[in-house]
């Protein structure tokens, strides 16, 4: 089971150590990561032009991605044998290159994947490409922010309004005059509806128990199938294999992300009519 743990801004004369921990009988040597200048550079550059990818950078990690991962994940990155890497938890909680780093530096043996010893320009590198295609994604998806009100006011206010004070739930969490006062002047049409069906901004955050009792707390950075991670409150990023571990996550929306699995269309055009309706 390995901690990886990074800190949250670059730290050049302290290596990041990937340390063994729950198994005193390993003899082997803890795997170090140096961050270089060219990668921190890297991550600030993504911070502040997420959206126009250098194109240099995105050729070379794809030329880099299709020779060695494009096998399982396709040329794309969007799946053949193994899963579809550009929607996947892994990159959209990757944040340059930190959490998909060590997973291609490190692979995952019990799962058949191998690893691959590239460097740091090369992982920064296939981040960026990855990156780029899943805002290419994104962007050939998206529906103008002044899409017409007529379009999406196609239910019936009164219906919305039982759902939001009934069976809906929505009052638990919710006041008209209270959180959603004004709601329907806040927010265009279309960002409406779709903050009603995927809401965002509330943290969600993760309790990792190790085999020996101790617990660690933090913002969750990934969690799928196989492993966690978090951000404790210092700084410091830490990966778990959920076989090794118990983790339990504290999402704030968890109740709306449930919800989706209920609405039927009518509720979300009832409900929706009637929260732009409140001026």
């Amino acid at each position: 089971m390995a901690d990886h743990r990074v800190p949250s801004r670059p730290v050049p004369k302290s290596p990041v150590n990937f340390d063994t921990l729950g198994n005193s009988t390993s003899n082997k040597e803890p795997f170090r990561l140096r961050y270089s200048p060219a990668v921190c550079l890297f991550a600030v550059t993504v911070a502040l032009a997420a959206d126009t990818p250098d194109p240099a950078a995105v050729k070379r990690g794809k030329e880099k991605f299709v020779a060695s991962c494009g096998f399982c994940h396709g040329n794309d990155g969007t799946g053949s044998r193994a899963p579809d890497l550009v929607r996947s938890p892994l990159l959209s909680h990757d944040k340059a290159g930190e959490t998909i780093g060590p997973v291609i530096r490190n692979g995952m043996p019990d799962d058949g994947m191998p690893a691959f010893p590239l460097t740091d320009a090369q992982l920064s590198d296939v981040a960026v490409f990855l990156h780029s295609q899943a805002l290419a994604a994104l962007r050939s998806n998206r529906v103008p922010g002044d899409y017409p009100v007529e379009k999406l006011r196609t239910g019936n206010a009164a219906a919305g309004k039982a759902y939001f004070e009934g069976v809906g739930g929505c009052t638990k969490c919710h006041s008209v005059s209270g959180d959603l006062a004004s709601i329907g002047r806040k927010y265009a049409p279309i960002m409406l509806q779709n903050r009603i069906l995927y809401p965002a901004g509330a943290k969600v955050s993760v309790t990792v128990t190790l085999p020996s009792g101790e617990k660690l707390e933090g913002a969750l950075v990934n969690k799928d199938e196989f492993t966690v991670a978090l951000r404790d409150p210092g700084g410091w990023y830490h990966s778990y294999a959920l076989k090794n571990v118990k983790a339990e996550v504290h999402d704030p929306l968890e109740a709306h992300r449930a919800m989706l699995y209920k609405y039927t269309d009518q509720d979300v055009h009832n409900l929706f009519t009637y929260l732009e309706s409140i001026k």
